[in-house]
């Protein structure tokens, strides 16, 4: 009788070049909005001076909560370059 589908499967895992090296493979955790309310006048300035800077909203204010209060611990997944 034949190995079967599963078998094969297995078989065919358990060879040398099919087996992982041991490296970690980074997860990207998904992304959700963080809405604040500011005047639009600020929001129009904000805006204007990342764009001079070749930057954006968001990686300024990722930058700066990351600053003022750092990243857990146990955080695994990347942040968004």
């Amino acid at each position: 009788m034949r190995g079967g589908k599963y078998g094969d499967l297995i078989k065919q895992a358990r060879k040398p070049e099919n087996q992982k090296t041991g490296q970690v493979e980074v997860i990207q955790e998904a992304m959700v909005n963080l809405s604040i309310k500011v005047p639009i006048s600020l929001r129009r300035h904000w805006v204007s001076e990342a764009k001079r800077q070749g930057t954006t909203l968001t990686a300024v204010i990722i930058e700066s909560l990351s600053t003022r209060f750092g990243k857990p611990e146990n955080q695994v997944a990347g942040l968004p370059e």
